[in-house]
């Protein structure tokens, strides 16, 4: 099941498991003050908290982020769903013309496979080789 909530810090954790103790990103990268700003989507199964994303918008530009996805919950689709109900989100705010996200260098044809598009260089984001994506809506 996924959401959006009010009480974000179950994404919180899903995000630290995920970036911080996984991927070994800085807390001080990950947590950037964003959150208290931003819409927080949280997948569950049976209640207990395995995927989450971020969304931001800025005029006509959604920016979907923090997309995460327990390890053990890899491959089932959860991630696509994830981005799937943030695109849903955007769609439902009337304004917003487009999703953006940043890939990790490794996800883009997952995100290509979506409806995403590579715009721009690659680029270092907390030491990883990311690019940004775009999705008409």
């Amino acid at each position: 099941m996924i959401c959006v909530v009010l009480d974000y810090a179950p994404c919180l954790k899903v995000r630290r498991q995920v970036f911080i103790e996984e991927q070994g990103i800085a807390e001080i990268d990950e947590v950037d003050g964003r959150d208290p700003q931003a819409v927080h989507l949280l997948a569950t199964d049976a209640g207990r908290p395995i995927g989450a994303a971020r969304i931001l918008i800025d005029g006509k530009i959604g920016k979907i982020g923090r997309i995460c996805v327990l390890s053990e919950k890899r491959g089932t689709g959860l991630g696509a769903n994830l981005v799937e109900a943030a695109v849903d989100y955007l769609r439902q705010q009337g304004n917003v013309t487009q999703a953006k996200l940043g890939s990790q260098d490794h996800a883009i044809g997952f995100y290509a496979r979506l409806g995403f598009h590579p715009i721009g260089p690659i680029y270092q984001d907390a030491g990883i080789p990311h690019q940004d994506m775009i999705r008409d809506l």
